[in-house]
């Protein structure tokens, strides 16, 4: 996230959607005899209805400041949701210059006391994917889910979180997804550089799917999960913002076999007097 590839960034983003479009996918023949993968910068040019020069000047961040209408005919050509049309317009915004400071983040104490009375998992998530809080619940689940854990750092590195996960490769190109579009924001940021350069080159996966510049909204869905004590799961999540955190919950289907699991594992919790851990990230 250096003042280079952060003055380009536009330019990264173009080449690398563009490389993910088929050319018969926007009415162009394709075949095994053209020497690069996706569409050609005079392609996406011309359907765009810009010239094939000012297209060249945008990917070489020679022009960072195009209209709202060409950002759209872009989108359009490249066949961007609208999550990812958004994302693209931002790419252009001015962005302050003002490097974060690290320092600690909280938990507002009204969430610490919610994660005490909830009897299914639940955990308190930062701007960078730590973990700040849990309740006995998610540690049951999952003893990664602790303070002072790395959401993102555990689902790449960790084995045991790779056997956790019976959906681990959708899981980790949607939460990588996310992570760009989270750690992208700020174009000074170092703990955000360091997360990435970290993972960039520890895992392979995580350095061709960064590359890909897919952004996808942090929102909850499914997690199907191996359990080492009651087995399979599949559980509903939800991630919930509260003021500068991220509530995330995980809970079953009503008078479902995964209900009676979560149930069983509450009970190998108590133990704990049902206090959430942590109170701000370490």
């Amino acid at each position: 996230m250096d003042d280079v590839a952060a003055a380009n960034a536009l330019g990264e983003y173009l080449r690398a959607r563009r490389g993910l479009v088929a050319p018969e996918q926007v009415g162009l023949p394709g075949g095994p005899h053209r020497r690069v993968a996706g569409l050609r910068r005079e392609e996406v040019a011309l359907l765009a209805g810009i010239s094939a020069d000012y297209y060249l000047r945008l990917e070489r961040g020679r022009d960072s400041n195009p209209s709202v209408q060409v950002l759209e005919s872009l989108a359009r050509v490249l066949q961007l949701d609208d999550v990812e049309t958004a994302y693209l317009m931002g790419l252009t915004a001015p962005r302050p210059r003002t490097r974060r400071s690290r320092h600690a983040e909280r938990v507002p104490p009204r969430l610490l006391h919610l994660l005490a009375a909830l009897d299914v998992p639940a955990f308190v998530e930062g701007r960078y994917f730590d973990v700040l809080a849990s309740n006995p619940a998610a540690v049951a689940l999952s003893p990664r889910l602790v303070p002072g854990q790395n959401r993102l750092r555990s689902l790449l590195l960790d084995p045991e979180e790779r056997r956790f996960h019976t959906d681990w490769e959708d899981a980790v190109v949607s939460f990588v997804a996310a992570a760009r579009r989270v750690l992208s924001e700020g174009a000074d940021d170092p703990r955000a550089a360091e997360l990435v350069g970290e993972l960039s080159i520890a895992s392979v996966r995580f350095r061709t799917l960064w590359a890909r510049h897919d952004v996808r909204a942090l929102e909850g869905g499914t997690a199907s999960v191996d359990h080492p004590v009651v087995g399979a799961l599949t559980l509903h999540r939800e991630k919930l913002p509260v003021e500068d955190v991220i509530l995330v919950i995980y809970y079953p289907a009503e008078h479902s076999a995964d209900a009676e699991k979560l149930r069983l594992l509450g009970g190998a919790a108590i133990p704990t007097q049902g206090s959430p851990r942590g109170e701000s990230a370490p």
